[in-house]
């Protein structure tokens, strides 16, 4: 499949790294021209040079934290990476960092989402995702403010779905499972032996501690970006409303 997204403006939040670094990589390769988003200055320029010499000849805007709407007042491809998560104790979670998951999770993707969508809409073409996670289904209970933060993306999603409804815009929700991103090697060798090679490491943690995944293994962040830069192309212009899984089968139900 050849997927061309030449002439394509997209915009990748949270991006200077892991699963935003490697979406913002796969949507360039496909010709799109990309907006790097991060906190900082610095660290959106130094990621826009990694990203450089990953996809040579590419071209970038980096766009540092809020300012999204003057760098780039339109774009084609919007996928809404941007997140914090952490974990808790439930019954220590206060008033301030639930209003805090919420804030940085959801409403910032619906800020844009509204920025958007109405000039996607006038063009007749557009892709937003939001990149949800399968704590939005399998919460875990140190995790309950980060993943009633993701549940609410797939309704936010399914929602702005039924607004772009016959405009030829197209909106839907990413599920991503257990991925390979920074810290987790740390974090899977405090787990399993020091000794083990990284491919034994990491299956020998998911049979453990993960073993509802199909695949075993922990995702790639390219992984996920492949099912991205799909859903943001051409072909997959009957695909809308959807929560889309990449969870190498982490979540055991047909349907999410």
């Amino acid at each position: 499949m050849q997927i061309d997204l030449k002439g394509r403006t997209a915009l990748v939040t949270g991006s200077t790294q892991g699963i935003g670094a490697a979406i913002a990589a796969g949507l360039a390769r496909a010709g799109a021209r990309v907006g790097v988003n991060g906190r900082s200055p610095e660290r959106v320029e130094q990621s826009v040079a990694e990203l450089a010499k990953r996809v040579p000849g590419a071209e970038w805007v980096p766009v540092a934290a809020d300012q999204v709407a003057g760098m780039l007042p339109d774009v084609d491809i919007l996928v809404n990476n941007l997140g914090i998560f952490g974990a808790a104790d439930p019954l220590e979670i206060s008033d301030e960092e639930w209003r805090r998951y919420f804030e940085v999770n959801v409403l910032s993707a619906v800020r844009l989402t509204r920025l958007y969508l109405p000039g996607m809409t006038e063009r007749g073409w557009g892709r937003i995702q939001y990149i949800a996670s399968d704590s939005a289904i399998v919460t875990p209970a140190e995790m309950i403010h980060y993943g009633m933060s993701k549940t609410a993306l797939l309704s936010v999603s399914r929602g702005f779905a039924k607004q772009a409804a016959g405009t030829g815009v197209t909106v839907n929700s990413v599920i991503a499972g257990p991925t390979h991103t920074g810290g987790v090697e740390d974090f899977v060798y405090e787990l399993v032996d020091r000794s083990l090679p990284w491919d034994e490491a990491q299956r020998a943690f998911m049979r453990k501690y993960r073993p509802q995944s199909l695949v075993q293994r922990l995702i790639e962040p390219e992984e996920i970006a492949n099912m991205v830069v799909y859903v943001s192309s051409d072909q997959a212009s009957a695909t809308t409303g959807g929560a889309l899984r990449v969870d190498g089968g982490y979540v055991d139900s047909i349907l999410p």
